[in-house]
């Protein structure tokens, strides 16, 4: 369904930005950038990575100030010098990673982010009140750990309207959410817009963007370019109007040639070393060569924990747990995992998968150096890296200004794209990827799906890990669903239904009951 009864004609914004312009060395994050936002508007932001949103948001937000240029709030021109004086005027901002202290409860978790001292009786009612008024039920003695991912964001939703805002900034917000979790939220959404509460929401979702937003404005290379009715666009105009080009969509190639059985998992039971993580209960399933499996799943459902025994860095009880091509590796660590021809793509890209402080050069190297040959006599051949890390920013189309900086300087997406490179180019026999295309634009998306199937139709065996599930539909072949520590059985793309998906990831419909055991029992 989607909001096009807006009144736009004689309303004053309530947000206005004229002229914003910030510069960095060496770049030009924002340039001249206008943007209004009505009353009870739901106004989407699009941009692909690096086009200046994030910087955007945060002068609005007051966590950064402008070069030049002027905000004006009702129509009057104001100063944001800080969050506080950004909340104070009605603005509230849910950042896509939660900012929640995992062992406090709901209620010591809303007083942390509230002024003043809080009667936290009092607090409590106002939070079930609040909750349940809006459709987003919570219980204030929950400790956050306990609590799901959907939640987790009902918690910062709460918090922010718990403090009247008058604009309500949301980045990314159904990135974590299953399906029927996000459409929940979209009914809150609606009924703050009905209310009058104005909303900037970011997402690279543009189907949702589609169907929830009055109006959006495109942001390319740190520039205005357009602003533009979502509803009577499509999800591919949204993109080609972001990236400036024409989008392919990735081209899938079926899986009836697959080849044996490459990575089997069987019976593998793990004990979290996290005390809020889930342990692993009885884990099948094989991925074969030249097929893409995908698993899908609410963040905190065991899937890190089964990342961590795929790469070695936890061993299995059992080294037959798991085994690649006949070989079982349940406890080999990391290193001899690579030497055998498995790649990671790890979920955490700006410490687990990249040094933030070193370049990008120096990243390369760190997983490349077995399979690209990287030393020479014992020592680090640099030239043959620094060409290993051009090539991957060339292939990869990553925006950078040399190979030389930082991997911090990247954007996330850049990042991204610059990991999910390096593990590519090491031609693996098997690569296992946790959510490719996390916070990366619809272009940039494309082309890492087209990478991935192009990968598995050269002959490697891909295993996907991501809470997209529009991700894991176009990529591919067999889907499971982990929920709980457990494993659905899975199955082919085309005979189940996103619906029925996002069920077993919300733990319904029997998730783990029936688990993969046929094929390799």
């Amino acid at each position: 369904m989607s909001n096009t009864g807006l009144n736009t004609g004689t309303q004053k914004p309530r947000l206005e930005l004229k002229g914003i312009t910030k510069a960095y060395p060496g770049v030009l994050a924002n340039d001249n950038i206008d943007l209004k936002v009505l009353p009870g508007e739901i106004h989407a932001l699009l941009g692909e990575n690096g086009a200046g949103k994030s910087t955007l948001v945060k002068t609005i937000y007051g966590v950064l100030k402008a070069d030049s240029g002027d905000i004006l709030w009702n129509g009057e021109r104001i100063d944001i010098t800080s969050p506080h004086a950004a909340r104070t005027l009605g603005i509230g901002t849910i950042f896509q990673h939660f900012s929640l202290f995992e062992a406090m409860t709901v209620t010591e978790n809303i007083a942390l982010g509230l002024p003043g001292r809080q009667n936290m009786n009092d607090l409590a009612k106002r939070i079930v009140e609040i909750s349940e008024n809006y459709g987003l039920p919570l219980q204030p003695e929950r400790r956050v750990f306990t609590l799901s991912v959907g939640e987790k964001q009902r918690i910062e939703i709460v918090r922010c309207l718990l403090q009247n805002p008058k604009l309500l900034i949301m980045d990314e917000p159904t990135s974590v959410l299953t399906p029927q979790e996000a459409d929940k939220m979209f009914e809150t959404l609606r009924r703050l817009s009905d209310e009058g509460v104005s909303i900037l929401y970011i997402s690279h979702k543009l189907d949702e963007i589609k169907n929830l937003c009055h109006k959006a404005t495109i942001l390319r290379g740190g520039k205005y370019i357009s602003e533009c009715d979502p509803t009577v666009e499509t999800a591919k105009s949204l993109a080609e109007m972001m990236i400036g080009t024409n989008l392919t969509a990735p081209k899938h190639r079926e899986a009836a040639d697959r080849g044996p059985v490459r990575l089997k998992v069987r019976n593998l039971s793990l004990d979290s070393n996290d005390q809020f993580g889930v342990d692993l209960n009885l884990i099948n399933f094989e991925v074969r060569c030249g097929e893409i499996l995908g698993i899908a799943g609410v963040a905190g459902n065991g899937q890190v924990e089964l990342l961590e025994a795929l790469s070695g860095e936890t061993l299995c009880q059992n080294a037959e747990d798991i085994s690649l091509e006949q070989e079982y590796i349940g406890k080999l660590g990391p290193i001899q995992r690579r030497t055998r021809g498995i790649a990671f793509v790890p979920e955490d890209r700006l410490g687990h998968g990249s040094v933030p402080d070193m370049s990008l050069v120096d990243n390369a190297f760190l997983s490349g150096y077995t399979q690209k040959g990287l030393i020479t006599g014992g020592l680090i051949d640099t030239q043959k890296t620094t060409r290993f890390a051009n090539e991957i920013v060339k292939k990869f189309d990553v925006r950078t200004a040399g190979v030389s900086h930082k991997a911090s300087s990247l954007s996330g997406g850049n990042l991204q794209k610059f990991i999910v490179g390096r593990e590519m180019m090491q031609d693996p026999k098997l690569i296992i990827i946790a959510h490719p295309t996390w916070g990366v634009d619809a272009g940039a998306a494309s082309s890492i799906h087209q990478a991935i199937i192009d990968l598995a139709a050269s002959g490697a065996a891909v295993l996907v890990v991501s809470q997209d599930l529009d991700e894991l539909f176009a990529i591919s072949n067999r889907l499971a669903v982990i929920a709980d520590g457990r494993l659905s059985v899975s199955r082919g793309v085309h005979e189940i239904t996103i619906e029925e998906i996002g069920l077993l990831m919300g733990g319904t419909e029997g998730a783990g009951s029936k688990r993969e055991v046929e094929s390799v029992a």
